[in-house]
C-alpha cells in the first residue's frame, strides 16, 4: 500500500440533515466525505466511472456534537492506495475543535463488479 499526500477541504454548514433536537443525523457526515471526495475527484480530473468504486467499508468517531447551522471544515485525503482499493480518511472541525473523525474504503470493480487493478491515471493522481 502507498501513503498518499493530496487533499481536499469543503466548508460547509449543517443543514436540514438533523434530528427533531437541532443535532446532526450520524449519518450525514457520510455525505459530506463523500461530497469532498467528489470535489476531488472533479479537480484531479478523476470524476468518470465513478460507479465502478463501491464502498467496501465506513466508520466514523463523533467526539463533539454538531447542530443546525454549525459552520464546519471537512479534511478528506486518500490514506492508502491498495492494489484495487483507496481508502479515505477524513476530519470535521468546527473552528479548533474536532467533531468527527472518519474513513471509507472504496474498491475499483471491473464490468462484472470484481476487484480489479486502480487505473494507472487513479493511483498517479493520488500519489502527487
Amino acid at each position: 500500500m502507498t501513503a498518499v499526500s493530496v487533499e481536499q477541504i469543503e466548508r460547509l454548514r449543517v443543514a436540514w440533515d438533523t434530528d427533531a433536537g437541532g443535532r446532526i443525523h450520524f449519518t450525514a457526515v457520510f455525505r459530506y466525505a463523500e461530497l469532498a471526495e467528489t470535489v476531488l475527484r472533479r479537480r484531479l480530473g478523476l470524476l468518470g466511472n465513478w460507479a465502478d468504486y463501491p464502498r467496501r467499508h465506513v466508520e466514523a468517531d463523533y467526539f463533539a456534537v454538531l447542530r443546525f447551522d454549525d459552520e464546519v471544515e471537512l479534511a478528506l485525503r486518500p490514506e492508502r492506495l491498495g492494489r484495487t482499493s483507496i481508502t479515505w480518511a477524513w476530519e470535521i472541525r468546527r473552528g479548533d475543535e474536532v467533531c468527527v473523525h472518519g474513513s471509507h474504503t472504496v474498491v475499483h470493480v471491473d464490468a462484472a463488479g470484481r476487484a480489479s487493478e486502480l487505473p494507472a491515471d487513479v493511483r498517479a493522481a493520488l500519489s502527487g
